[in-house]
Formats: structure tokens, C-alpha cells, sequence
């Protein structure tokens, strides 16, 4: 029988050792023990693996063990798609290397004080992990000096290539010395990453490492046409009548994750968010009040959730149709663990959403059904079971009755009779939530959208096809009958075309003038790439651009424009400092 490979075996440094084991790792995952030692030995490599397999502390660990402690000065560089992961990627290096003396490191990133990233590299760093425009911003400044990097790593260099970071990236390869370590790690390695490799990488090894085929035998997966407005009533209802003990709820913003959180709480359930914007220390609490369910639904963003490793997780609910088809893969993967069954419902909010769901069928290669919501008939019906049960297992139970059989007495002596002492108790219990509900239009009239199938008179006769039919199948929405938020990371691009007449702002738009234009070498990618990047607004919802000789005009969605302009303020674009406000023309 083969032995199976420990952290020990890889070479690394005992204080990395003793800071894997307190993380409580003792075996490295396939990508970590065949890149640590490729890395230690100082070659260049291109690693394809998924997120959640392990990535960090593979390029981590060798970056730590080969800086000089002794050099306050960047030997290592980091680069990330979006500040949510460079912060984790960061919080990662301070746990490794907190037995390594001497060893110091920096996250920076666009929306922060650019004051405070200075102060910290003037402190002397050894290691900087940041995003593209803002790793240009120190550049262009003058308070990053890379002569002494000696390893640069693209973390999910796929993603950062489709946010428009391209230029950047090559112009940061450019100034670094030619005597380095170039490392590639990324889910799908399409041809502009191909071409980067080539360029940049001297005789790379190539570490792959295959996604496991989703297994969805244990997941019953569904969605819902729902209005925007209604997908918090909707889940509400889809959690009191599933009656999870533990969910996890996907956003596509930081912005989205607390306002869901909030929506949740104020409906009496107990919800956490988690995203980039915690602390560790934040986050710690967050996933153990999770992991004892004292907390029964976590609201979570991808990148934040990434590293979640709890079993009991029952179902999933994607508030955002994810914009990664993989990303859906990871998500829906958090339910049916360990030979247990789960569910992933879905909220399909307009026609976008549609398209979407079809694509993610073609990638998972299973239908998705389509349900319809619970009534209120349901959640009543539903109440009245459990409160029988509930009845039946307090009167079972042997213990001294005299006080309830005394309280009974008092109100047969009030000249009640038992049927009425047993109807004002069930009002006291259900009274309050019958009145609350109302029954909801939820759904949405998309028109030459997809058919639904017959599936069964009843709950529990649906047919989930080659699925199977998980123990719990039958309850997802208590009847018979068989859209996006804004993406605060990433997304593949859509290229910006004249189709609209210049001058035209697009309905639900505010127009912002950018004092950047056609003599600053700027193109509509630079500017996208630099928003999307800095202020987490999706590129996919920026709408229109117009580029002049000395200025720009940008169209974004009127609920984020404050949120753009403060971000941006004082930020740069291809190196220059820009001023943004709303357009007055």
C-alpha cells in the first residue's frame, strides 16, 4: 500500500511545519505536493487547479521559505484578480510564516487609503500581494520598487486577463528582473494565458490538476422565476417549509451579502455574512457560530466562501445566478457532503438569467427543474403537521403533569370546554404567522421561456430524472406544479460597441465624466478593467463609454455612481490620477 505524502516530506522549513499544523493540515492536496517542490527548487511553473484545491500555501509556502528575512525589501509578488481574494491570499501568508522571523507582508489594493499602503511598504516588506491597478499606482509612484522580486505569482491569472487586466500585467512582467521565478496558477489556461506563458515563463513545468466531475446524485438542484424584490420573501418561505438546520446563501457583491443578511434577520432568521471585508478574526467567529448552528444561514460572496469546509450544510440557495459556470460547480458542492443529501435552488430574476441557466446546464451536462413557490396554504399545511408532532411528542413524554392538567382546570372553570382550551392554544401558536403571509406573484413573465414538466400531483412524486430523488427531494416548494445582482468581482468581458448614439445615457444609468481620453492612451478596457477592479461594480453592468482627446465619459448603473466616485477619487488609470464626477452635460 502507498504511503501517503506529509507537509514533512516536501522539504519545507520546520517553522512552516509547525505553522501548517496549527492550521490543522498534515497532508498536503495533489497541487500542493507537486508544486511546493518545483517551486523550492526555484523553476517556473504553470499550475491548472481549480479554487479550493489548495492553491495558496502551494505558491505560499516555497515564497516564504525563499525570501531573505534579512532584505526589507519586496522579493515576492503576488498579483490577484480583486481585493476580496488578495486579502485572503494575504491572511493566508501571515498564517504560514508566523513562526518565520523577520518575515513581513502587504496586501494593496484600489478602495483603501493608497497612504497607508506606502506607510507599509516604507516599513520594509518582503512580500506584496495586491491587484494590477493598483500594483501600477505604487509603480507609476515610485513606492513599489520591484528590482529585488525574485517570484511573481498570477493567482487565477484567467480571471484577471478577463477583467481587462492584460496591459497591466505585461507591463508588470516588463519591469521586473529577468533573473525570477514566473508563476501561473489558473482554473482554464485559454490561449491569451498560453501566449503570457510563452512570453514571460522559461521552460515551465506544468502541474494540472482535473477538476472532479461534479457528482449530483445527492443534490437535487431547482430554480425559481422570481422578481427581484420578492427573492427574500421567496427564500423565507423555502427555508421555514425545508426546515434547514444549516444553508448557505451565494451573492455576487459584498453589498448584496449584508443587505441579504439584514433582509433575513429582520424576517427572524438567524443569518451571518461573510466576505472580503472581514477579519480574520471577524471571519473565525462567523464560521464557528456557523459550524454550531448558532448562526443557520451564511451569506456569503465566492471568493469569501472559498475554504468553507463544513458537511452538514443542507441546502444552497444562489441569490445571484453565479457569472463563472465553475463557480457554480463550487457552490452547489458545499451541499451533499459525505454521503448526505442536499439542495441547490436558484433564483432566475429576467432573461439574462435565463440564458445563463441554460449555459450552466450544458457545463454540468444535468437539468435544472424548474419549481414554482410554496403558498401559503403550504406553509400552513406544513405548520400544522409539525405542530401535531409537536403535541404528540410533549404528551408522550413521561413527566409530572400536574401543573398543566391544574392550568386546564382554571380554564374549564372559565366555562370553556376542551375543544375551545385546545383552539385558543393553537391560535396562540400560529395565529401571528397565518396573519403575517400573504399569498405572492413571484414569477415573472419571460415569455418563450423554458416549459415545465408534469411532474406529479403531489409533493413527493416528482421524477428528478437521472438525478435521483434525494431523501429530502420531495420538499422543495410544497407544491405540485411543475433572474442577476451586480458581480462585485469578475466576469468575462463584453466588448464596447458604438451600436448607441454617442451622448445617449442607456435608461437606469448615471453618465460620469473621466478626465482621462484618447491622449492618454485610454481604451474603453482600461477604463472597465479599472472600475470593475477598484469598486467591485461588475464590468458586465457598465454600460456605455465615449472616449474623447482629453476626457471620457462612462455610463454605470445610478445605484453605484456614488460608490464609483468615491472609490476612484485620487485613484489612476494607465498611470494617471483621475478625476471623476457626475457628468453635468
Amino acid at each position: 500500500m502507498e504511503q501517503e505524502l506529509l507537509f514533512s516530506d516536501l522539504g519545507i522549513s520546520e517553522e512552516i511545519l509547525k505553522a501548517v499544523e496549527d492550521m490543522g493540515y498534515t497532508q498536503p492536496s495533489t497541487i500542493q505536493s507537486q508544486s511546493i517542490p518545483l517551486l523550492l527548487e526555484g523553476k517556473d511553473v504553470i499550475g491548472q487547479a481549480q479554487t479550493g484545491t489548495g492553491k495558496t500555501a502551494s505558491f505560499g509556502i516555497p515564497i516564504i521559505d525563499l525570501v531573505d528575512p534579512n532584505i526589507k525589501r519586496p522579493q515576492a509578488l503576488i498579483l490577484c484578480p480583486t481585493r476580496e481574494l488578495a486579502v485572503q491570499v494575504e491572511g493566508e501568508i501571515v498564517k504560514l510564516s508566523k513562526y518565520k522571523r523577520g518575515i513581513s507582508s502587504t496586501c494593496i489594493y484600489g478602495g483603501e487609503s493608497i497612504d497607508r499602503q506606502i506607510k507599509s511598504l516604507k516599513r520594509g516588506v518582503q512580500i506584496v500581494v495586491g491587484t494590477p491597478g493598483r500594483i501600477m499606482d505604487h509603480m507609476d509612484r515610485r513606492t513599489l520598487n520591484l528590482s529585488e522580486v525574485r517570484m511573481i505569482v498570477l493567482d487565477e491569472a484567467d480571471e484577471m486577463l478577463d477583467m481587462g487586466f492584460r496591459d497591466d500585467i505585461e507591463t508588470i512582467l516588463s519591469s521586473m528582473p529577468e533573473e525570477r521565478q514566473t508563476v501561473f496558477f489558473s482554473a482554464t489556461m485559454p490561449k491569451p494565458i498560453l501566449d503570457l506563458t510563452r512570453k514571460y515563463q522559461d521552460n515551465p513545468e506544468i502541474v494540472k490538476v482535473l477538476r472532479k466531475e461534479l457528482t449530483v446524485e445527492n443534490i437535487s438542484q431547482a430554480y425559481y422565476e422570481v422578481r427581484p424584490s420578492l427573492r427574500i420573501e421567496l427564500m423565507a418561505r423555502l427555508m421555514d417549509i425545508n426546515q434547514f438546520k444549516l444553508s448557505v446563501v451565494f451573492c455576487n457583491t459584498k453589498r448584496a451579502t449584508d443587505e441579504v443578511t439584514e433582509a433575513l434577520i429582520s424576517k427572524g432568521i438567524m443569518a451571518e455574512a461573510l466576505h472580503g471585508d472581514l477579519s480574520q478574526a471577524q471571519r473565525t467567529k462567523v464560521m464557528n457560530k456557523f459550524r454550531k448552528g448558532t448562526c443557520s444561514v451564511l451569506v456569503a460572496t465566492d471568493v469569501a466562501a472559498r475554504g468553507i469546509d463544513v458537511d452538514d450544510v443542507e441546502a444552497v440557495f444562489n441569490y445571484d445566478l453565479p457569472l463563472d459556470e465553475e463557480n457554480y460547480v463550487h457552490r452547489i458542492g458545499r451541499t451533499g457532503r459525505a454521503g448526505k443529501s442536499g439542495m441547490a435552488l436558484s433564483f432566475v430574476t429576467g432573461r439574462k438569467d435565463t440564458y445563463r441557466l441554460r449555459d450552466l446546464e450544458k457545463f454540468i451536462k444535468t437539468t435544472i427543474s424548474k419549481m414554482d413557490p410554496p403558498s401559503v396554504s403550504d406553509l400552513v399545511d406544513l405548520k400544522k403537521a409539525s405542530l401535531v408532532k409537536a403535541v404528540n411528542t410533549a404528551i408522550s413524554k413521561e413527566e409530572n403533569n400536574q401543573l398543566f392538567e391544574e392550568t386546564i382546570g382554571m380554564m374549564l372553570a372559565e366555562g370553556l370546554n376542551i375543544e375551545q382550551v385546545a383552539l385558543g392554544l393553537i391560535k396562540l401558536q400560529m395565529g401571528d404567522t397565518v396573519k403575517e403571509m400573504e399569498d405572492q406573484n413571484f414569477g415573472l413573465e419571460l415569455g418563450g421561456g423554458r416549459e415545465r414538466s408534469d411532474r406529479g400531483a403531489r409533493r413527493g412524486e416528482r421524477d428528478f430524472g437521472s438525478r435521483g430523488r434525494s431523501e429530502r427531494g420531495e420538499r422543495f416548494s410544497g407544491r405540485e406544479r411543475g433572474e442577476r445582482s451586480d458581480r462585485g468581482d469578475r466576469g468575462p468581458r463584453r466588448e464596447r460597441t458604438s451600436s448607441r448614439e454617442k451622448g445617449v445615457r442607456e435608461p437606469g444609468m448615471a453618465r460620469l465624466f473621466i478626465n482621462v481620453g484618447k491622449k492618454d492612451r485610454i481604451r474603453p478596457n482600461d477604463i472597465v478593467g479599472a472600475i470593475a477592479g477598484e469598486t467591485g461594480v461588475p464590468g458586465r453592468s457598465i454600460g456605455g463609454i465615449d472616449i474623447f482627446d482629453n476626457f471620457s465619459f462612462v455610463d454605470v448603473p445610478q445605484k453605484d455612481a456614488q460608490h464609483v466616485i468615491s472609490v476612484m477619487r485620487d485613484n489612476t488609470i494607465k498611470g494617471k490620477i483621475v478625476n471623476i464626477e457626475i457628468s453635468k452635460g
